[in-house]
């Protein structure tokens, strides 16, 4: 009995380095941990004449646009999203030179070899891989027909007073695309030229002090072009209940409120 006990206390000794780096890989041994997944966001469709167009809301004013295999993307920002790992674009749309709205992390990311780009006056001043389209141009590029129109404050300005957005300097665009007139407006509030604008399908509006508009400005601006959905978008902390609630009488025009801080 006490060789067997002295047997059984050795191979206790021999085993123990072997049990406790088989605890100490146990502790240390950590699963593989999976990609992190693309993010998801909000997006809506929108019936065309032969197809949908889907909008996609990345937050702020950058957003994207899709119909028949087409991708749109509209003052792409990084610090919004990962843009790798967003569908690369066809036609990527800039509004004005802001950071917010030109941010060229994000335009190398989604650029193909024929991706066509279109910008400002002014932003062509910084870039010469892009079309210029200024106030009042219009053409079509890859099948969809594309109008700048006016952009620029009236109202709100620095302290030194400099507008924060001089007239001539910015682009609002409006997409005619399947036989809808898709309205995204930059960084505007309710010039006069803008409430000129007729058979809006879609419209994007800014709404934050005080760089763009107030919910009345927008209100005002909805009133005149009569959108037939209306997304209030670089809104910042805006309350858009206010928005809601002016236009809350105004059947006609259906509010839509996304992730568009």
């Amino acid at each position: 009995m006490k060789y067997f006990l002295t047997l059984v206390i050795m191979l206790l000794v021999l085993a123990s380095p072997a049990i406790a780096q088989t605890e100490q890989l146990s502790q240390t041994a950590q699963p593989a941990q999976p990609a992190a997944a693309t993010p998801t966001f909000e997006s809506d469709v929108i019936k065309g004449d032969k197809g949908d167009i889907k909008l996609t809301f990345i937050g702020h004013a950058s957003l994207i646009i899709e119909h028949s295999g087409k991708v749109i993307h509209i003052d792409p920002w990084s610090k919004l999203a990962d843009y790798s790992q967003l569908p690369k674009a066809d036609l990527l749309m800039l509004t004005h030179e802001h950071q917010d709205h030109l941010d060229a992390v994000a335009i190398d990311l989604l650029k193909k070899p024929d991706t066509s780009v279109v910008y400002t006056e002014f932003i062509s001043q910084q870039r010469d891989d892009g079309k210029v389209f200024k106030n009042g141009d219009s053409g079509e590029i890859d099948g969809v027909l594309i109008e700048a129109v006016p952009a620029y404050n009236i109202v709100h300005k620095r302290e030194n007073g400099e507008l924060y957005h001089p007239k001539g300097r910015g682009n609002g665009y409006i997409f005619t695309i399947d036989g809808r007139r898709i309205y995204v407006a930059g960084d505007t509030e309710n010039v006069p030229e803008l409430k000129e604008l007729k058979n809006i399908d879609v419209a994007f509006l800014p709404m934050n002090l005080p760089y763009t508009m107030t919910p009345e400005m927008v209100a005002d601006l909805a009133i005149a072009i009569k959108p037939k959905v209306l997304y209030p978008y670089h809104f910042s902390e805006t309350d858009t209940s206010i928005i809601v609630n002016l236009l809350k009488d105004h059947k006609d025009i259906e509010v839509r409120i996304r992730k568009l801080k």
